[in-house]
């Protein structure tokens, strides 16, 4: 598979972070006001869960977006054939990374899925 073209990976990246910002407004829509702050500016979406931060961004040079949070970092790559945001290495795919995080700060299952 050809490397993704700045265009391609803009046009990805950019839906991954608004579908991911509208999912967490979602989850925020249920929980209790204030305990769940999503900002999205630009091409860095940030989110705090009581007292975690997690930020994810782009990264045009390496094609990848960028996750951090709890002290870790995941770096993941576009899998055309997952249609998915997926971590090489370890296999972790974004939104299932970024759930069991939430879930764990919460204590309990979260739903963080596309809109339909």
């Amino acid at each position: 598979m050809p490397p993704l073209t700045d265009t391609e990976y803009d046009d990805l990246a950019s839906a991954e972070l608004r579908a991911l910002t509208a999912a967490l407004d979602r989850l925020e829509a249920s929980l209790p006001a204030g305990s769940l702050e999503v900002e999205l500016e630009g091409d860095i979406l940030g989110v705090e869960l009581e007292g975690m931060r997690c930020v994810i961004n782009t990264q045009r040079a390496a094609r990848q977006l960028w996750m951090a949070a709890e002290r870790q970092a995941w770096h993941f790559d576009w899998d055309p054939a997952a249609a998915a945001w997926i971590v090489r290495r370890t296999g972790d795919e974004l939104w299932a990374t970024l759930r069991g995080l939430l879930e764990r700060r919460l204590g309990h299952p979260v739903s963080l899925t596309r809109a339909a």
